[in-house]
């Protein structure tokens, strides 16, 4: 088994970098897909002083977090980050960029994020499969799905190159691929039902003078438990497996 490392130093292991961007949105479920798969993860905890790397050999997982991908004075790393994503991206080094990490590869590779116009995205969201969806080695996807999301801003336009994956009726772009190695989402995959209650409970005032009930919001996470775990489990595994792979974009670790 694999084990969630607290920073960079592990020696002799090409070990999965993870970069955290506040305590409250942690790798969750994903960290229990890879470690079951042999992977290390080394967690990068930047807002703590930890220092953003120079380079991710063993492949990047960039988590979501509160603001924005653009505020670099509140969250002095992000320029660290985006740097990190842009060259993971042009070295061929399996990236995944997980709803801020999604927005930060965009604004990284050359796409645009904005305040999103339909305002708030929370709860169980639908998420759609695009044809290119359906032979992707990441996703593999050809129905509907669901997926916890939460956020505010949003992928606008997406990088040069990049070919859409998954869209929804909130916000399109939920989904896309750079190149051969790197994708983005969003959404959560990575959220637990634990992890989801605890942003709305953090978030229950506001949510509430937008009119959202927290216990229908919860509800709804709650009862997707088993087909949220079915569905981004085996995407977590064959993210696992690509890091263990020297051509990681042709080989699917789908068993």
């Amino acid at each position: 088994m694999g084990v969630i490392r607290e920073n960079l130093l592990i020696i002799g292991v090409m070990a999965i970098t993870v970069i955290e961007h506040g305590a409250d949105a942690p790798i969750g479920a994903f960290g229990d897909w890879l470690s079951g798969e042999g992977a290390e993860i080394a967690v990068v905890r930047p807002y703590l002083g930890q220092p953003v790397p120079d380079a991710a050999p063993g492949g990047l997982i960039v988590l979501g977090g509160e603001g924005s991908a653009w505020d670099d004075e509140a969250q002095p790393w992000l320029p660290a980050t985006r740097d990190l994503i842009a060259r993971c991206v042009a070295d061929g080094v399996p990236t995944l960029g997980i709803c801020l990490g999604a927005q930060l590869m965009a604004l990284a590779c050359g796409g645009a994020v904005e305040h999103g116009a339909a305002g708030l995205e929370i709860g169980l969201g639908a998420i759609v499969s695009l044809p290119a969806a359906a032979t992707d080695p990441l996703f593999g996807l050809t129905a509907e799905t669901c997926a916890v999301t939460y956020h505010h801003d949003a992928v606008t336009v997406l990088p040069p190159g990049a070919v859409p994956l998954l869209t929804g009726d909130v916000y399109p772009n939920q989904g896309y691929r750079l190149g051969e190695t790197a994708w983005a989402v969003q959404f959560h995959p990575e959220a637990t039902y634990e992890i989801f209650a605890s942003w709305t409970a953090a978030t229950a005032g506001p949510l509430g003078a937008m009119g959202l009930s927290v216990t229908d919001l919860n509800a709804q996470v709650e009862r997707a438990r088993d087909r949220l775990a079915a569905t981004w489990g085996p995407v977590a595994r064959t993210f696992a497996g690509f890091c263990r792979s020297e051509t990681p974009a042709v080989r699917d670790s789908r068993s």
